[in-house]
């Protein structure tokens, strides 16, 4: 029998998670295999991919006209659409996160991301999502935004699970670590349970090769002055966004490593684990491989390491399944990885990673915001159709 890589990388301390859900997988029994055979161990959803699973699928059509029937205006059939769909995958992989002490067997689910800059509307749809939900294996999926972090903060004092996503740079994901632990110590001083409060933050990837990738062939579709440049070009390509992750895992074993009460910062996080605060793992998203002479799992090979999780497509995972190279990678050439980021800054490269982190977390909200929009529109369609005459 083939071996499973997939199960390999379980051992080396990261956990796959698969980044779709659809009502079809759910009632073919598809997921459930996936999660008792294929070593899959968590969820990730966003409005594209609920987009993709409802619309044009007669399978939610007896749910929408429930819906009609019930009254109830567009938004809300869509949200007993989604509703139901996540509390049965958080069904499903209840045994996981029980067999794991609540490590994993989670299912995100994203605040609409038409808030995404405001932060009193997100907190208050993170609580209704989890209240209404219901099911303790749930994560609330907050933007890192500016105005996202402060509602991370205030969902963890609640007890809700989180999902920080859209992280590009690596400041972003210091600042989201920091509003976790800033969640807890208040829960804490407020006397109650840390311990059974789980986050990750999801730090994407190909999105800033594809926008760095394009930047350095315009450069050389342009003409470069020396065979020098061109080659320093040419080192670059693909390589940024593992080496920026990398620098993530040594900012967050800094976080949890730092133990000095002298240090600003030391000794905060020892505080809470010994209370039974659970690390804030990273999650490796965006890591389906857009540019077809890279290979399909280069996001994962690269990646493999201890208290992490990365999330794969299904097309990933299939091809995981099938010939990623697991070993232990998440700290090899590191020295490298800070030489690469640097090197951007040479004349020669010239390449702003501030203002390309920034650019993509504009174009992250938009990727999420045009299919919800997308989606509603479709649903409306729907209802007409669907609607007694």
């Amino acid at each position: 029998m083939a071996t499973n890589h997939l199960l390999e990388i379980k051992k080396c301390g990261q956990s796959i998670w698969m980044d779709n859900l659809s009502r079809d997988i759910i009632q073919s029994g598809e997921l459930k295999n996936l999660v008792e055979n294929q070593g899959i161990s968590g969820i990730t959803s966003n409005p594209a991919i609920f987009e993709k699973a409802i619309a044009g699928n007669a399978i939610y059509d007896a749910d929408i006209e429930a819906g009609i029937r019930a009254g109830l205006p567009t938004y809300k059939i869509y949200e007993s659409l989604i509703f139901a769909d996540i509390r049965n995958a958080c069904d499903i992989l209840r045994p996981v996160y029980e067999a794991s002490n609540r490590l994993d067997g989670y299912v995100s689910i994203e605040v609409p991301p038409t808030i995404a800059h405001d932060t009193q509307a997100t907190i208050n749809e993170a609580r209704r999502y989890f209240q209404e939900i219901g099911r303790e294996n749930l994560m609330i999926k907050i933007p890192g935004t500016e105005s996202g972090l402060p509602a991370v903060e205030q969902a963890i004092a609640d007890g809700i699970n989180v999902n920080i996503t859209l992280l590009f740079s690596v400041e972003s994901y210091i600042n989201t670590a920091w509003a976790y632990i800033r969640g807890l110590e208040k829960r804490l001083a407020e006397g109650k349970d840390i311990s059974k409060i789980a986050s990750v933050a999801s730090f994407f990837l190909s999105r800033i090769d594809s926008n760095i990738d394009a930047k350095i062939d315009a450069k050389l579709a342009k003409g470069v002055d020396d065979i020098s440049q061109e080659a320093k070009l040419k080192a670059v390509k693909g390589k940024v966004a593992i080496a920026n992750a990398k620098i993530a895992y040594q900012e967050y074993k800094k976080i949890i490593e730092s133990v000095s009460e002298a240090a600003p910062q030391g000794g905060r996080w020892q505080a809470l684990a010994a209370k039974g605060a659970k690390v804030q793992r990273l999650l490796w998203a965006s890591t389906s491989t857009k540019d077809p002479n890279y290979s399909d799992v280069m996001y994962v090979d690269e990646l493999i390491g201890p208290d992490t999780v990365n999330t794969l497509p299904p097309s990933t995972i299939k091809a995981c399944a099938d010939h990623c190279d697991v070993a232990n990678r998440i700290e090899t050439n590191v020295e490298e990885a800070y030489q690469l980021i640097e090197s951007l800054k040479d004349p020669d490269i010239n390449i702003n990673i501030d203002a390309v982190m920034d650019e993509l977390l504009v174009e992250g909200i938009d990727k999420f915001v045009q299919p919800f929009q997308s989606l509603m529109n479709s649903l409306e369609e729907k209802v007409k159709v669907l609607s007694p005459v």
